[in-house]
């Protein structure tokens, strides 16, 4: 029988395990007092709510210098600028873009903005980081790439959920065969719905590329690429009221969505989101201490606990250990909006993230081709991949 110490150390050196793993996901450049050696000139595009997130976490990286702030209504890029001590602040990206210079544009902007405004600072010479989804399309993303590949330039795009220890650890279990051939999952993310904004709603907006795509972006890294999809969309609430429209708006995006993915490696999995789940945790997911992705293999099952993009644990059972137990309850310093942190810090010390475009560029697809199953009422193949396993 082993003594609690013995499990103390099993426990120490697994954990060890998962976070040298991170430790090797996230390189340190740092001097020896502690400064960059390099910094990461930002402009951030977007001033509203998620930039509320960002602009904090940037503000404390040692691989960021926060150059300039823009936003379509100037105030709130002024008084983002304020708030962070950031010199510029502009009105338009056009206006940005001429302004003081800068390496990466972290585009913060409504979804539907992303492709447009991408492609602009892609055209004026700058590295981008974009919130999901990077395109509207597979093809404007694509389009992207091309345009970022000829111009010797990067493009990445949000979700970072690769990045918590937790997905460290599941795709460590996967790989090194604890679930046995892993046969099916399942994800799911939904709230009440958004309220600050009408672009949720509106057309190319909607539930997949605001909370699906995390758990899309999840279970391909976890299980590899999908080669084809069949899903069922609609809409619940057909008006919404939204603080920034004086009226109800009609609802045009899908709310309510569950897709069922085919992965290269024969596994089968499930997302489903919504913009109309109550929710005790809300928006904020504050609390969650629940599964929200569960993986079954021949020998093992796999639990997240909390969400992916704040994970707090994996619950797993295998055949040789039946009882369930809790892993990588160490959260480390992931928080879902360091996306751009992260990128900074590889671009100031040179080496590639483990965040891939061809892998942004799959869940795009998933999304597009989602709904062209609901629309045709048609199994959907798939065009695009990415090199697998992401860790």
């Amino acid at each position: 029988m082993e003594t609690q110490n013995e499990l103390s150390r099993k426990d120490f050196i697994r954990q060890a395990g998962i976070m040298g793993a991170i430790a090797m996901m996230w390189p340190s450049g740092l001097t020896a007092g502690g400064e960059a050696a390099q910094k990461i000139r930002v402009g951030v595009i977007g001033c509203g709510s998620v930039s509320t997130q960002y602009l904090p976490h940037l503000s404390k990286s040692p691989f960021v210098t926060l150059v300039s702030t823009c936003d379509i209504v100037e105030q709130r890029a002024k008084d983002a600028a304020a708030k962070y001590g950031i010199p510029n602040y502009y009105p338009s990206i056009e206006k940005m873009l001429a302004g003081a210079d800068f390496d990466l544009l972290v585009n913060l902007t409504n979804m539907q903005e992303h492709g447009r405004l991408n492609k602009i600072g892609l055209e004026k010479g700058k590295n981008v980081w974009s919130e999901k989804p990077m395109a509207n399309t597979y093809q404007e993303g694509t389009a992207l790439l091309a345009l970022a590949q000829k111009k010797q330039l990067r493009i990445w795009g949000a979700p970072a959920v690769i990045l918590s220890p937790q997905f460290a650890f599941m795709s460590k279990a996967i790989q090194e065969k604890k679930l046995g051939k892993v046969a099916a999952a399942h994800a799911h993310y939904g709230h009440q719905g958004p309220t600050w904004s009408a672009f949720f709603y509106e057309k190319l907006g909607g539930s997949m590329p605001d909370l699906a795509v995390y758990n899309m972006a999840t279970l391909t890294g976890l299980l590899g690429p999908v080669k084809s999809i069949v899903s069922m969309l609609n809409i619940i609430t057909p008006t919404r009221k939204v603080d920034n429209r004086n009226a109800p708006i009609k609802v045009e995006a899908e709310d309510n969505s569950m897709v069922l993915m085919e992965h290269t490696s024969g596994a089968l999995s499930h997302v489903q989101s919504g913009f109309n789940y109550f929710d005790p945790y809300g928006h904020e997911g504050s609390g969650q201490d629940k599964p929200t992705i569960s993986i079954w293999g021949t020998t093992g099952n796999m639990q997240l606990i909390g969400y992916d993009w704040a994970p707090t644990g994996v619950d797993m059972a295998t055949e040789g250990n039946e009882k369930t137990k809790r892993f990588a309850t160490d959260t480390g310093s992931f928080v879902w909006q360091q996306g751009a942190s992260y990128i900074s810090e590889t671009m100031a010390n040179g080496v590639d993230p483990v965040i891939t475009t061809l892998h942004s560029l799959h869940v795009l697809e998933i999304i597009e081709a989602a709904r062209k199953s609901q629309e045709t009422g048609t199994r959907i193949a798939l065009k695009s991949t990415f090199k697998w396993p992401l860790l």
